[in-house]
């Protein structure tokens, strides 16, 4: 069965997404949406593509093609809502970058709308598919970590700088889908504070209305009692996408600039002697990880829920609204100065 595709965005996302699904047997590219011209012909020239793929630079000049599937999203979140919506009427299965929307309210009607139409809406989560989360994951269960007591989490760099989203909305995603897959929770309390810098319009006393901040330090609390503490910013020199997870016999560590392996776990605890506390048992392992590239196995994934019209088990558009529910309370937190905002 071969599934028709089109590519709605081709910029610094979408065109991987484009050399993805090129490269899967069972797809056929179709047409490719981006309101740049150049855009579209560095796409055609990278890629070879023929005459059969329609470059288009608006939806509207594609949508009703014949055959078509299934449709890739990857424009800014604030134009998700209506093209998902306009897509699922049409009767296509939709793969979403992340975030799903930007309000709560409108990924639960997405949600709804995918299965009246009885179509697959996906949410290319890409970390839900790195192989260091899905082993790291084995590590949680398997509770050689002993009594789990918080996790931290630091994803800063130099850009790139978003115009739509701010960098809680932008990064922490990705730390969030993290933790709650490998605590197997959602947080029932959050809490945000931020800075902004580049993008700031209005002084701080009377901030603009959506604020793109350009640093925020987040709290989210579990059910379970764990407590996880993420930093993000895109404008720090010192590039970090590191994540761990701290128990009683030792350290999940997921870093993704590591030089000795992206997954490792540190071991150790204390011998109580006295009143000192003694490290013993100290050891350092690297967990070995599969070659695999995370967005060829969400456009994999993608296209099996496609083939066999069913939801994905990994990152569904309920996945994705749940971190749309988790961001957009956080963001009530920055607006109220830091106030925890409570969601279960």
């Amino acid at each position: 069965m071969t599934i028709n595709v089109a590519i709605l965005g081709a910029g610094r996302w979408g065109v991987h997404l484009v050399r993805n699904f090129l490269a899967l047997p069972q797809v056929r590219l179709l047409a490719v949406v981006d309101p740049n011209l150049d855009r579209l012909e560095d796409v055609r020239s990278r890629h070879q593509l023929n005459d059969s793929v329609v470059l288009a630079t608006q939806w509207s000049d594609v949508r009703q093609l014949p055959e078509l599937n299934a449709v890739v999203i990857a424009t800014p979140a604030s134009t998700h809502y209506e093209l998902i919506t306009d897509a699922l009427h049409l009767g296509y299965h939709v793969l979403a970058e992340k975030p799903l929307t930007l309000n709560p309210d409108e990924s639960e009607k997405l949600c709804r709308l995918a299965t009246q139409q009885q179509r697959q809406l996906v949410v290319d989560q890409t970390y839900l598919f790195h192989p260091a989360v899905a082993e790291g994951k084995k590590v949680m269960e398997q509770g050689i970590l002993g009594d789990l007591r918080y996790g931290y989490a630091t994803r800063t760099n130099l850009g790139p700088v978003r115009q739509d989203v701010d960098a809680m909305w932008d990064l922490a995603i990705h730390d969030i889908a993290i933790f709650n897959d490998w605590l197997g929770e959602i947080p029932s309390q959050v809490q945000a504070s931020g800075k902004l810098w580049l993008q700031q319009t209005q002084t701080m006393e009377n901030p603009p209305e959506n604020p793109l901040y350009d640093l925020v330090w987040l709290t989210l609390t579990y059910p379970s009692g764990f407590q996880a503490f993420i930093h993000v910013s895109w404008l720090n020199c010192d590039k970090q996408r590191r994540l761990g997870v701290v128990g009683s016999q030792g350290t999940l560590i997921f870093d993704e600039l590591s030089t000795t392996g992206l997954l490792s776990i540190q071991k150790g605890n204390f011998a109580v002697v006295g009143n000192k506390f003694n490290p013993e048992n100290l050891s350092f392992e690297v967990v070995n990880l599969p070659k695999v590239e995370p967005l060829k196995q969400v456009c994999e994934h993608f296209i099996s829920c496609v083939s066999q019209n069913q939801p994905s088990s990994i990152s569904s558009g309920e996945v994705g609204t749940k971190l749309v529910e988790i961001l957009y309370a956080l963001t009530q937190s920055l607006q109220q100065r830091g106030q925890p905002i409570k969601l279960i």
